[in-house]
This record gives structure tokens, C-alpha cells and sequence, in this order.
């Protein structure tokens, strides 16, 4: 006896045959491990750059100056604890005044980012306090040689400083703080006693 087979029939095999090939087929992300997200630069204090390690007194960091031209090495060198200077005294009980080689290292002028911006320099204390610039008596400060302001043209290096009104506990083995202009932070471990080549000089010239 024959048996006939509708073309019903025949389409619905087809059909199921079909699905079943489908099945665990050549998906393209099958059996593959998840791509791991990129890791984020590591941000500074809220601005968006990055944080360099941290440096001790004497050691160079290479820069980008202000509003994000050229590239300034700078070398804080010598540290000194005062409580008076430049004929005035701490308002909180010592000065802490730090010197800096400031050299422009690309053929554009580069100056240093401007304070008034948030960024330049800052003194963070022993228990994580921020002390600005301008802190107490700080801006009395002045000496000869290392005073430099504006721009350091190219080829050429120069010679300044940065002082800071503290109690004696904010003075105790701080750090200085130095964000650039590209928002980059730079830490300098600094000695709680006077250090580096030219504590004499800086001494003398602050008796002025």
C-alpha cells in the first residue's frame, strides 16, 4: 500500500527540521567572556587631571604651564622654617617658605598657572588641610633672587618661591601641592626642619 504524504505534511517537517539546526548555531557571541571596561584615569583634586606620584624635596617635575602652554621643569630644592620674614611675623607661628627652579624646557614661554584660578600652589598639612598661598601673612614674603614672575622664555631658567603662613602642627612634615594647566596634581614630601642647598641664603635674604 502506498502512502501518500500531503504537501502539508512536507512543509511542517521542513519547518522543524529548520528550527533544530538553529539551535546552539554560530552566534558570532557565543561561549566569549565579557571585554573589560577600559580603567579611568585617576582624577586630582576635582579638576579632572591626573595625580602624579609623590616627589621629595630636590627631585623635578615636568609640567604644562599655564592655560596649557609649553612645559615648565620645576624643582622645589630648599625648604626653611621662619617666624619672621621680609620685616613681618606669622600670623599662626611660622613661616614655611620653599624655593623652586622654574625652567621652560620647549621653544614656547611658559608661566606657571595662576592662583586666582584654583590651581598653582598650596601647603597640605600633615592631617590633610589645604593652606592656600595667601595664608596669614604669607603674600609679606619677598626676596631678591627668588622672585620670578611671568612668563620663562625659552632656553632660560629662573628662580622663585612660595610661602606659606602655618601653626606649628600644619608644619610638621607637609606636602607641597602643585597643579599645573592641564590639571595635573605633583606632591613633594617636605622635611618638618630646614633642607636643601641654599637655606643660608634664603635665611639671610628674608632678614631684608
Amino acid at each position: 500500500m502506498r502512502v501518500r504524504v500531503s504537501a502539508a505534511t512536507i512543509a511542517l517537517l521542513l519547518t522543524v527540521l529548520t528550527a533544530c539546526g538553529d539551535s546552539g548555531g554560530d552566534d558570532d557571541t557565543a561561549g566569549k567572556q565579557p571585554t573589560e571596561a577600559p580603567a579611568s584615569k585617576e582624577p586630582n583634586d576635582g579638576d579632572g587631571g591626573g595625580v602624579e606620584k609623590t616627589l621629595k624635596l630636590g627631585d623635578p617635575a615636568q609640567t604644562i604651564g599655564d592655560e596649557g602652554t609649553g612645559v615648565l621643569q620645576i624643582t622645589p630644592d630648599t625648604v626653611v622654617y621662619v617666624q619672621e620674614g621680609s620685616g613681618e611675623k606669622s600670623a599662626n607661628g611660622v613661616f614655611a617658605v620653599v624655593t623652586m627652579k622654574v625652567k621652560a624646557m620647549t621653544g614656547a614661554p611658559a608661566s606657571q598657572t595662576a592662583p586666582i584660578t584654583g590651581d598653582g600652589w598650596k601647603w597640605i598639612a600633615p592631617d590633610g588641610e589645604a593652606i592656600d598661598y595667601d595664608s596669614g601673612n604669607s603674600s609679606s614674603i619677598s626676596m631678591d633672587k627668588y622672585n620670578s614672575g611671568g612668563e620663562v622664555q625659552p632656553g632660560t631658567y629662573e628662580w622663585d618661591s612660595e610661602a606659606f603662613d602655618l601653626t606649628a602642627a600644619q608644619a610638621k612634615g607637609g606636602t607641597l601641592l602643585y597643579t599645573d594647566g592641564e590639571g595635573t596634581a605633583y606632591r613633594w614630601t617636605m622635611p618638618a626642619t630646614d633642607s636643601g642647598p641654599h637655606v643660608a641664603e634664603v635665611k639671610k635674604q628674608l632678614e631684608y
